[in-house]
């Protein structure tokens, strides 16, 4: 028998989370917006805690493993409460709260060739971490990064929850 809700969590938790890096990539790919290093570093939770969260989800939906998917549960909620934590360091720091980081910034690669470098360095857009490039009802990406991370670690506490009421470790 399949752990209904707790999977419907899970499987919630993956398709918000797909939702939120795809979106990420588009506003890259197709809107153009440069991320900055921190950025970047705020994918990393999706990249991490979406397979996890799959592999839980597989766990529940063989109902099997109670102890290891609920560990991938507790695992994958603190993943993506580092997520949220990055994007409330980031925002505090596009909003004036605090310092952001003092190396952080975008842009593609050096140059390969010193005859390039020129002409690299007319190009290349240099991002801050410290300076929102887009905000939508007051929160830049960042701020929004930190509202959807944190919703996922509550779905995956959520599964958690639910899962072990219902077939304790």
């Amino acid at each position: 028998m399949t752990q209904g809700r707790p999977l419907a969590l899970v499987v919630l938790l993956i398709a918000g989370g797909l939702a939120t890096i795809a979106t990420a990539w588009g506003y890259q790919l197709i809107g153009g917006y440069v991320p900055c290093a921190l950025c970047l570093e705020q994918r990393i939770p999706y990249y991490v805690g979406l397979p996890l969260a799959a592999l839980a989800a597989l766990l529940l939906w063989q109902d099997a493993a109670a102890f290891t998917r609920n560990l991938l549960l507790l695992a994958v909620a603190a993943v993506f409460a580092y997520g949220a934590g990055l994007g409330i360091y980031q925002s505090g720091a596009e909003w004036g709260f605090w310092p952001g980081p003092v190396d952080c910034g975008g842009g593609s690669s050096a140059p390969v060739s010193a005859a390039n470098m020129l002409n690299a360095l007319r190009e290349t857009r240099v991002v801050s971490c410290t300076e929102a490039s887009w905000r939508m009802f007051g929160l830049s990406f960042a701020g929004w990064n930190a509202v959807a991370s944190s919703g996922l670690a509550l779905l995956a506490l959520a599964a958690l929850w639910t899962s072990r009421r219902r077939a304790p470790i």
